[in-house]
């Protein structure tokens, strides 16, 4: 499939020019390096899809702004869902807004997903002795041939970047494989619940309708993904726990400082701001000094009087 050898292409070329990176100052060796060069990986990928999360964005606000409408058109044709999924439709048509962005990114990186899947694995079955095999990506370039060895030994705390939990009895050490790749599953699996119930639980509106749908994906993702983490090549779960700590990361800022209006995470951030405007102070209390009390000279008796007495 040319679209899956373009992006095997482009994942194995952007890992190459990461570990040629890295191994002025660490071991090329390492599976240290290997993985290092897969969070590299996580990063541009992350950085190119930024413009598609800020759309991500904007298209959740858009949903909350047109909730009373849609409130609306699913009270007036309660009875005929034709007729109020047209209207839905119409409604999104006018206002821009696109009730899948929400998953565009997820949607967009499970290609570059299954190319890094499809190289760890090439880089798996390499074997010099088979006329039939075909190296991954850009491995099977002149320059970078030397590299596919070197990948399939390189190892990371005693396990092979390529090894899974399924296949562990294929690698040197099968129960630390086993271990590695457990761990990295349950990281991945609690990553991606936290990120989903940061959003649904910061930045959505308790009366919102789709909420009741985000709940469910909330404990169908990662149920797929600990599911089919065990299929899943050590350096795949390395990408994959990566990304999530990126997607936290830029939720987390996101929902702090642009949060949907009508949401808990938009009410503290009002409160916030009140707690930062500080009242003018008072001016001191104005202290009056008391009036100088004048005092009336005495009387001079008659004797003081005379002259020649003193005053």
């Amino acid at each position: 499939m040319f679209i899956l050898d373009w992006l095997k292409n482009g994942v194995s070329w952007i890992l190459v020019q990461f570990h040629q990176a890295l191994s002025t100052f660490m071991d090329p060796a390492s599976g240290w390096t290997w993985a290092f060069s897969i969070v590299g990986l996580v990063i541009v990928i992350r950085i190119l899809l930024i413009p598609l999360f800020v759309k991500q964005i904007k298209s959740q606000r858009n949903m909350q702004l047109i909730q009373p409408q849609m409130k609306e058109i699913q009270k007036k044709y309660a009875g005929d869902r034709e007729r109020q999924s047209q209207e839905m439709m119409k409604l999104y048509r006018e206002t821009g807004t696109n009730p899948l962005a929400s998953c565009l990114p997820i949607l967009l990186q499970a290609p570059i997903f299954f190319a890094l899947f499809s190289v760890l694995q090439g880089i798996a079955m390499y074997n010099p002795n088979d006329p039939g095999y075909t190296p991954p990506g850009v491995f099977a370039w002149a320059q970078y041939q030397d590299l596919l060895p070197q990948a399939k030994n390189a190892e990371l705390l005693g396990v092979p970047i390529y090894g899974t939990f399924m296949n562990a009895d294929e690698t040197p050490m099968p129960m630390a494989t086993r271990i590695v790749a457990f761990i990295l599953i349950i990281l991945m699996t609690v990553t991606t619940f936290l990120t989903q119930r940061q959003l649904i639980v910061k930045n959505s509106a308790p009366d919102n309708p789709m909420v009741r749908q985000q709940k469910i994906l909330l404990y169908v993702f990662p149920l797929v993904f600990a599911i089919g983490g065990i299929n899943f090549p050590i350096g795949v779960l390395i990408y994959w726990f990566t990304t999530n700590l990126w997607s936290m990361g830029q939720q987390f800022w996101v929902i702090r400082n642009n949060p949907q209006p009508g949401t808990p995470a938009f009410e503290a951030r009002e409160a916030r701001k009140a707690r930062k405007v500080k009242a003018p102070p008072e001016p001191p209390p104005v202290v009056e000094e008391p009036a100088p009390v004048r005092k009336q000279p005495k009387k001079a008796t008659r004797s003081q009087r005379k002259p020649g007495k003193s005053a």
